[in-house]
């Protein structure tokens, strides 16, 4: 009976280190995406100033004929686009901070170079670039700079998480009995 016994204790055992094994590489993989992930914000920007470079030389990868133009149908004043501009910023910089004061992963800084990029080819049809270009990038410097910001916060807080549990299996060989509730959404 007893070395029946010591087999089901090493077999146990040889489980719980596979185990602790395998949590150890999901939690380094889990760092390393969270560091790939804290660039996102970078590259969001990045992306932004080649879109603001090519608004500043009046979009010469895209000449549109005044025949396109009359299709669209007539561009909204000025003074219209410079509103929408304004609510977007606000929200966008509202929804950004109740993002970063909820601790929530969310992957939306592209989106907002799509957005405004829109407000430049708004701008552009309707021949209003040139006095509306330094409005669209100031609100787009500050909405991805809020952005880049949070989206660092976030992993940083996060990477801070997974390092003490990392630290703690490298300590003790065993897994933590408690994981801390990540708040991330699906």
């Amino acid at each position: 009976m007893p070395q029946q016994e010591d087999n089901l204790t090493s077999a146990d055992s040889a489980t719980a280190e596979g185990a602790v094994e395998k949590r150890r590489q999901e939690l380094e993989q889990e760092i390393n995406r969270l560091k790939r992930f804290s660039n996102r914000g970078l590259w969001a920007c990045s992306t932004f100033l080649i879109v603001c470079m090519l608004a500043w030389r009046g979009f010469p990868l895209l000449p549109l004929p005044d025949l396109i133009i009359a299709s669209l149908g007539a561009p909204p004043p000025p003074n219209v686009i410079s509103m929408v501009l304004l609510l977007y910023t606000f929200s966008a910089i509202i929804l950004s901070l109740s993002r970063l004061m909820g601790n929530i992963e969310h992957k939306s800084s592209f989106s907002h170079v799509g957005y405004l990029t829109g407000f430049f080819l708004f701008y552009h049809i309707a021949k209003a670039l040139d006095d509306n270009y330094w409005a669209v990038f100031g609100a787009g410097i500050t909405i991805l700079g809020v952005e880049s910001y949070r989206i660092w916060s976030f992993c940083s807080e996060q990477i801070t998480v997974v390092s003490e549990q990392l630290a703690y299996i490298s300590r003790t060989g065993r897994l933590p009995l408690e994981e801390p509730n990540s708040a991330q959404l699906p």
